[in-house]
C-alpha cells in the first residue's frame, strides 16, 4: 500500500506531486551535485573551445585558395574582367618594347639583304659595270640591313605604340578569352595555346599590319616576306602542367571555397563560449593569411622571372607579364586584409580593454554634446530619438550588418570600397548616437510635469509627504533596485542631500 503525500507547510496540495521516497537533498549531496554540475559545465566550455578552434584553423587554412579560386573563377567565367587584367599590357613599355624588337628582327631576317646586294653585284657585272663598283656594291649588306633594320623598327615601333594596336589587343584579348580558359582548363579553342611548358598568343593581325605599313612605305619587296613567327610567348614555366592541374581543382570550387571560408568563421564565433575573443582571432588569423598569401605571391614572382630565359623575354618584359596578370588577385588580397583588420579592430573596441573604454566613452560624449546641443536649440526627436537610445545595440548591430552585406554583393571590392563603406557606416552610427541624444532634455530645462493621477513623489512640498523622523520611508537615492543600498536598514537619511524640513503642526 502506498504511503500519503505529506502536506507541505503551504498547503495540503503542495507535496502531492513529490513521490514517495523524493526528499531535500542534504548539505553533503547538495556540494556533491554542484560539483558535479561544474564540471560538467567546464568540460561543455571545452567542447565548445576546441570546436571552435577546429573550424578557425580550417577556414586560415582554406582563406589563402579562396581567394586564389575566386580570382580564378573570375578570369575563367567573366570575359570583361579578363580583357581588364591583360589590356595595360599593350600599353606598357616593357611590352612594347620586347614585340617591337621581336617583330623587327623577324621582319629583316626574313628580308635577306646579302642577298639582294649580291643579285644588284651580279646584275652590274653584267652590265660591264666597273669592278670597284661591283665590289662596293656587294659591301653595301651591312649598311643596307642597319638602314632595312633602323626603318622597320620605326615603322613597327610605331604600330605597337598607337592608340589602334591597344584596340586590337583588346579586340584580340576578347575573342582569345576562350584560350584562357583552354589553358587553365584544357578546353575550347583560340589563339591562346598551351604549348608543353609555354603559353603563346597569336599576333597575325599585327604582323599583317606592319607589312601593310612597310608596303605602303615603299618596299615593294615587303608584300613577298614569308609568313613569320606569329606567336609570342605570354608565360614560359616548367610547372604549367601543375599549374593547370591546380586551377582545375580550384575551378571546382570557384565562388564555393570563399563562402566556405566565411561560414566556417561564423559557426566559429557561433560556437565558442567568448563570440567576441573569437570574432577578434578570427579577424588576426585571416589578416595573417593574406600576409602570406601576399609573401607567396613574391615568391611565385621570382621562382618566374628565375625561370625565364634570356632569349625569350627580358626580365621587365617578364615582370610586367607577371604583375599584370596577378595584381586582381594582390588587389582581393589587401581588400580581405583590410576588411579582416576592420574586424578585429572592432571586436577589441566592444571589449573591456582601457583603450576600447575610452574610445566608446569619448564616442558617447561628443554624440552626447551634440544632441544636447541641438536640442538646446529646439531641434528634438521625442519619440523616435527615445527609441533610438533604447534600442541602440539593435541599431548599431543592423547598420554594422548592412555595411558587411554591401561589401559581400559588390562586384569585386578593393580597399578603395571598404574604406567607403566602412566611412557610410561610421557616419550613419554617429547620426543615430546624436539623434538618441536630442531626445534628452538639456541640462538646466525644468522638469516634465507628471501626468494626472499620479502618486506623488517624496520630498519637500504642500503635500502629505512623509517627515524626517526614524520610520522607514521611500528611497530618497537615485539607486536602481537590486543594488547594495536596497538592502541597508530602514532608517533616516544616509546620503549627503538636506534633510527634509520639518512641518509645522
Amino acid at each position: 500500500m502506498s504511503t500519503p503525500a505529506t502536506p507541505g507547510p503551504n498547503g495540503p496540495d503542495e507535496g502531492r506531486d513529490r513521490p514517495a521516497g523524493d526528499r531535500p537533498l542534504g548539505p553533503a549531496e547538495r556540494k556533491e551535485y554542484e560539483r558535479l554540475r561544474r564540471a560538467s559545465h567546464v568540460q561543455h566550455r571545452k567542447l565548445r573551445i576546441a570546436c571552435a578552434a577546429v573550424l578557425l584553423v580550417l577556414a586560415f587554412v582554406l582563406a589563402p585558395l579562396g581567394a586564389v579560386a575566386a580570382w580564378a573563377e573570375s578570369q575563367v567565367s567573366d570575359a570583361g574582367r579578363y580583357v581588364q587584367t591583360v589590356a595595360p599590357l599593350a600599353r606598357d613599355p616593357a611590352i612594347q618594347t620586347a614585340v617591337t624588337n621581336r617583330l623587327t628582327n623577324d621582319v629583316v631576317k626574313k628580308l635577306d639583304v646579302k642577298r639582294v646586294t649580291d643579285a644588284l653585284a651580279k646584275s652590274l657585272a653584267q652590265r660591264n659595270a666597273p669592278p670597284v663598283v661591283v665590289n662596293q656594291t656587294r659591301r653595301l649588306g651591312g649598311p643596307l640591313q642597319n638602314a632595312v633594320t633602323d626603318v622597320v623598327h620605326k615603322v613597327v615601333y610605331k604600330v605597337v605604340t598607337s592608340d589602334e594596336f591597344a584596340k586590337v589587343w583588346d579586340a584580340a584579348n576578347l575573342r582569345a578569352h576562350a584560350a584562357v580558359v583552354k589553358v587553365l582548363t584544357g578546353e575550347g579553342n583560340s589563339a591562346v595555346q598551351a604549348r608543353g611548358d609555354t603559353v603563346v598568343l597569336n599576333i597575325g593581325t599585327v604582323v599583317d599590319k606592319v607589312q601593310q605599313r612597310l608596303v605602303d612605305r615603299g618596299f615593294e619587296k615587303a608584300k613577298y616576306i614569308p609568313d613569320v613567327d606569329r606567336q609570342v610567348v605570354l608565360l614560359k614555366t616548367d610547372k604549367l602542367q601543375q599549374a593547370q592541374n591546380a586551377m582545375m581543382v580550384l575551378d571546382i570550387v570557384g565562388v564555393w571555397l570563399p563562402v566556405t571560408v566565411l561560414v566556417l568563421v561564423v559557426l566559429a564565433v557561433w560556437t565558442a563560449p567568448a563570440h567576441r575573443v573569437t570574432l577578434l582571432t578570427a579577424g588576426v588569423g585571416l589578416a595573417v593569411m593574406m600576409l602570406l598569401l601576399l609573401v607567396g605571391l613574391a615568391v611565385a614572382r621570382r621562382q618566374y622571372l628565375d625561370s625565364v630565359p634570356p632569349s625569350t623575354q627580358t626580365q621587365q618584359a617578364a615582370a610586367a607579364v607577371f604583375d599584370t596578370l596577378v595584381r586582381f588577385l594582390r588587389n582581393s588580397t589587401w581588400t580581405v586584409f583590410v576588411v579582416a583588420v576592420i574586424t578585429a579592430i572592432a571586436a577589441y573596441l566592444y571589449g573591456p580593454g582601457r583603450a576600447a573604454r575610452a574610445v566608446r566613452s569619448g564616442a558617447a560624449r561628443s554624440t552626447g554634446a551634440g544632441g544636447r546641443k541641438l536640442a538646446r536649440i529646439g531641434l528634438r526627436t521625442g519619440g523616435v530619438g527615445r527609441w533610438l537610445d533604447a534600442h541602440r545595440a539593435w541599431t548599431t548591430g543592423i547598420v554594422i550588418a548592412i555595411g558587411a552585406l554591401v561589401l559581400v554583393l559588390w562586384n569585386y571590392p578593393t580597399p578603395a570600397s571598404v574604406a567607403l563603406v566602412l566611412g557610410i557606416v561610421l557616419v550613419v552610427l554617429v547620426l543615430l548616437g546624436v539623434l538618441a541624444a536630442t531626445a534628452t532634455p538639456p541640462s538646466g530645462a525644468p522638469p516634465t510635469p507628471a501626468p494626472a493621477g499620479a502618486p506623488p513623489g517624496p520630498g519637500p512640498g504642500p503635500g502629505p509627504g512623509p517627515g524626517p523622523g526614524p520610520g522607514p520611508g521611500p528611497r530618497t537615492d537615485d539607486t536602481r533596485p537590486g543594488s547594495h543600498t536596497d538592502a541597508a536598514p530602514p532608517g533616516p537619511h544616509t546620503d549627503d542631500s538636506p534633510p527634509d524640513p520639518p512641518v509645522r503642526p
